[in-house]
């Protein structure tokens, strides 16, 4: 949602903190069970100052997805484009996707569990970006198909494995917790990578191979970095 006009700098400041302070409430609670007299006592406002920021709880809603959703998206299109093989564009991919869950821990809570508290046209919106991202993991699957480093497979399939091994981790994942992001990734992807490997290709380079390329290119893409070309 766009800045309204004449309004200074403090206003998305402000705006992203009501987001924030919505998405803790939602997870908490559940986007039903939520009023908007909670959300204006928690973030000291009156009705019409908080609508003034945020439109409608609605809109809440669609910001707390977008919040999740369109830098992931852009982020994994620019890992996608890296020219370095597949696999490792997938580890890359797997860690960013990791490290947006756990810095958003209440965010993703309310985008698995409320989207279909939105409307029809939000929704299908969400869905899209969904089947976006989706498409950017399947197409790696299938390049690293191609490149002869996974067996044939079905990447769609392929793609759920992948994703679902990785989305789940809000449910038990704690940002101070005993494994960071960059572990639980290196083993996600060994697990993976091992059951998709085709014969002859040892999966087993893939960290050495990932943090060369780190070393080499300190300018990697990621989240918040990359933006969403304009609609």
């Amino acid at each position: 949602m766009p800045r309204p006009p004449g309004h200074g700098s403090a206003f998305e400041p402000r705006r992203r903190e009501i987001i924030d302070t919505a998405a803790e409430l939602f997870a908490r609670r559940g986007y039903a069970a939520t009023g908007i007299t909670e959300i204006c006592e928690a973030v000291g406002l009156a009705r019409g100052a908080l609508y003034y920021y945020i439109g409608s709880k609605e809109q809440l809603l669609v910001e707390i997805q977008s919040a999740v959703l369109v830098p992931l998206l852009a982020t994994a299109n620019a890992v996608a484009e890296l020219d370095v093989r597949p696999v490792v564009r997938l580890r890359l991919l797997s860690e960013l996707l990791l490290e947006q869950i756990v810095q958003r821990l209440d965010h993703i809570w309310v985008y698995e569990h409320d989207y279909r508290q939105l409307s029809a046209e939000n929704q299908a919106t969400l869905v899209a970006q969904r089947h976006a991202f989706e498409d950017v993991v399947a197409q790696l699957l299938a390049a690293a198909v191609e490149a002869g480093e996974f067996r044939e497979m079905d990447v769609r399939l392929g793609m759920l494995q992948f994703l679902n091994m990785h989305n789940h981790t809000y449910q038990w994942v704690r940002p101070t917790g005993r494994w960071d992001v960059a572990h639980l990734s290196q083993q996600y992807c060994a697990t993976l990578f091992r059951g998709f490997a085709a014969a002859g290709y040892d999966p087993s380079t893939v960290e050495e191979e990932t943090a060369r390329y780190r070393a080499a290119h300190p300018d990697l893409p990621r989240l918040g970095a990359v933006t969403a070309a304009p609609a």
